[in-house]
C-alpha cells in the first residue's frame, strides 16, 4: 500500500529543540504518526511542557535537557534514547539561533556563538546519532537548513554562513554514511514565524518584502513542514540522501513576482 511508504510508526526519533517552533511541530507530527519521540531543549521548563504534550499523544515519548553545542550533553542524550528505545531511527536537527546585526559590527564572540550552535551542534548530533544508527543497521537524519543556505539575507551573516554550511554538511555526510544505511537530508524552510524570528518578520518592512516575493503571498505554518519531514524519515525516501528539500511557498522559484505590472 502507498500509505506504508510513509509509515514511521514505532520508530524512535530524537528532535533537537523539539520543544518550540519548527522542531516542536515536527516532534508532535512524528508522535501523531506513531513514532516514539524524544524532544531535546536547553530550557528545563520547555522540556517539562514538551514531555507532557508528547505523552498525551503517545505515553512512551519524552523530552530531555540537551545543549547541542556541548559534546557531553549530546552523548548523554543519545545514550539515554538508545537505552530507553533500544535504538535511534530518526534524528531531526532543529536547534538553531540567530544574531541580527550589520556584518561590519558583528563581534567574533557572536559569530562563533551562532556557528557553534547551528553548525557544530548539528555535526555533533549527526555524529553521535550516526554511531548509534550504524550499530542498528541504519537510519535517517534530517537537518534544518534555511533560505539563507542559498541566498544572502541582510544583517544575519553568521546565520547565513552556518546554514549554507549545514547544507554542504548534509551533502558530505549523506555521501559518507550511505554505506552504513544512514541517509542524511535537509529541509530548507521558507519564512515561518517562530519565536526565533517573529519580531523580525511580523508587521515589519522585512516581513512585507518576504510576503511580496513569496508567490503564495503568506508565511508558512509550522505544521506544513511535517509532511516533508515524514517523507524524509520514512521508506518513501529510501533512495534519497544528501539532498535539501525546500519548503518555501515558491520563494526561491520566484524571479519577478506575478503581481508586477507588465
Amino acid at each position: 500500500m502507498a500509505s506504508d511508504l510513509f509509515d514511521i510508526a514505532g520508530r524512535a526519533a530524537l528532535v533537537t529543540d523539539g520543544t518550540s517552533g519548527l522542531g516542536r511541530a515536527i516532534a508532535l507530527g512524528f508522535a501523531r504518526a506513531g513514532a516514539r519521540v524524544f524532544a531535546g531543549s536547553r530550557d528545563p521548563a520547555r522540556v517539562e511542557a514538551a514531555a507532557a504534550e508528547l505523552r498525551g499523544i503517545r505515553p512512551d515519548c519524552g523530552a530531555l535537557v540537551l545543549d547541542v553545542a556541548d559534546p557531553e550533553s549530546v552523548r548523554a542524550v543519545v545514550n539515554h534514547v538508545r537505552e530507553e528505545a533500544g535504538c535511534i531511527d530518526i534524528l531531526v536537527n532543529a536547534a538553531g539561533i540567530t544574531h541580527r546585526q550589520p556584518s561590519m559590527d558583528c563581534s567574533l564572540e557572536d559569530w562563533e556563538r551562532v556557528l557553534r550552535v547551528n553548525l557544530t551542534g548539528t555535526f555533533l548530533c549527526c555524529q553521535a546519532a550516526a554511531r548509534a544508527m550504524r550499530e542498528s543497521g541504519g537510519g535517517s537524519i534530517i537537518n534544518i537548513a534555511s533560505l539563507s543556505s542559498r541566498i544572502g539575507l541582510a544583517h544575519v551573516a553568521a546565520y547565513g554562513a552556518s546554514k549554507a554550511a549545514v547544507m554542504q554538511l548534509t551533502q558530505s555526510l549523506g555521501s559518507d554514511w550511505a554505506q552504513h544505511g544512514i541517509r542524511v537530508n535537509a529541509i530548507a524552510p521558507g519564512v515561518f514565524p517562530t519565536p526565533l524570528n517573529r519580531a523580525l518578520i511580523e508587521g515589519t518592512p522585512r516581513g512585507a518584502w518576504f510576503l511580496h516575493h513569496t508567490p503564495m503571498k503568506r508565511f508558512g505554518r509550522p505544521d506544513e513542514l511535517v509532511g516533508a519531514a515524514i517523507f524524509l524519515a520514512s521508506p518513501a525516501s529510501s533512495y534519497v540522501t544528501g539532498e535539501t528539500l525546500v519548503v518555501d511557498g515558491g520563494f526561491l522559484a520566484c524571479g519577478v513576482p506575478a503581481d508586477i505590472p507588465a
